[in-house]
């Protein structure tokens, strides 16, 4: 069997082996594919990864010898999946492999806007410290968490481990999903509807998918029902926040500090109004690419291939689920 990888540089820069899906058939690993060369690339292949290589209607029409995609990722929407399943093709995804670093970096996010550690730092180096009067300074307001409220929207995994990170800070938890599980709920941890979430949280973290009812969330009129001087947090998926709306915020202080690792467009366009908003952190979408949630990463999307090869095909994706997630 003819495997290819469309673009595994991110998934493995170096530090990571393929030899396990080598093991499986004919391996070529491509660190990146332009858009032109896709379907040249796909040509004679039995099964495809791809990460965010996107695999369109016109691709998979053209590689009649395709029998699996697999994505190097959780979110699968850059694959046409109702094209494949009307050619027959399994299209899989890799769930729940970046649960703990996506939320421990979303606390990064959040303790780096309360203490700007990295701005302090350079601060320091840049010789601040030594030339100040007193015994200490700060450039930014220091934030204490403990007694305030996060507001979560979306309460899959990564809310969930999100959620016992914020509660072990001292913080009240408030949740917003479509599926209201009771019995995730603690002392410190409630579900409330979304206009209690807004108007509650002193932090707000996006763990939610992307799809026709959250695109947009963050919003200029979502923005107005919150707190002043509101942290907005999202590792999640750019189209999440109308990233105009969000800098309008943050430049009147109705938000005092955002952080993301996902845009709108990415890589980031150097007009993406979030690029010149103040009290902002960008980071390159990141938040998944520890070496440990990598290899987890890897280590499943080979068990899906295998257990394709078997004929009990496992982490299946639909466009009943494209069109629900």
């Amino acid at each position: 069997m003819k495997i290819v990888i469309l673009d595994g540089y991110t998934e493995n820069p170096g530090d990571l082996s393929w030899e396990d899906l080598a093991a499986l058939g004919e391996l070529e690993v491509y660190d990146r594919t332009p858009a032109g060369e896709i379907e040249e690339r796909m040509s004679g292949a039995e099964a495809v990864f791809t990460n965010k290589t996107p695999i369109s209607r016109h691709a998979i029409e053209n590689c009649p010898s395709l029998k699996y995609i697999g994505v190097l990722a959780t979110g699968f929407d850059v694959v046409d999946i109702r094209a494949a399943a009307e050619a027959g093709i399994t299209v899989t995804n890799v769930p729940s492999y970046g649960t703990d670093a996506v939320a421990q970096y979303t606390i990064a996010l959040l303790l780096e806007l309360c203490h700007h550690v990295g701005a302090h730092s350079d601060s320091v180096k840049a010789g601040e410290w030594t030339k100040s009067a007193d015994w200490c300074f700060w450039n930014y307001p220091l934030t204490e968490l403990s007694g305030k409220t996060m507001g979560i929207i979306g309460f899959g995994r990564i809310g969930q481990k999100t959620a016992r990170i914020a509660e072990a800070l001292g913080m009240e938890i408030k949740v917003f999903d479509a599926v209201c599980r009771k019995e995730l709920e603690t002392e410190h941890c409630r579900y409330a509807d979304l206009e209690e979430l807004l108007a509650v949280s002193d932090v707000i973290c996006l763990h939610c998918p992307l799809n026709s009812g959250t695109k947009g969330i963050i919003n200029c009129d979502t923005i107005a029902k919150m707190k002043d001087g509101v942290l907005i947090i999202n590792d999640s998926r750019g189209p999440l926040i109308v990233e105009k709306d969000l800098k309008e915020a943050l430049e009147s202080g109705k938000v005092a500090g955002a952080a993301v690792d996902v845009v709108s467009e990415e890589p980031v366009r150097e007009d993406n109004p979030l690029m010149t908003a103040p009290n902002m952190i960008i980071t390159p979408h990141i938040a998944w690419a520890s070496r440990e949630s990598r290899k987890r990463l890897m280590d499943i999307a080979v068990h899906n291939l295998k257990s394709f090869l078997q004929g009990r095909p496992e982490n299946v994706v639909s466009v009943l689920r494209q069109e629900t997630v």
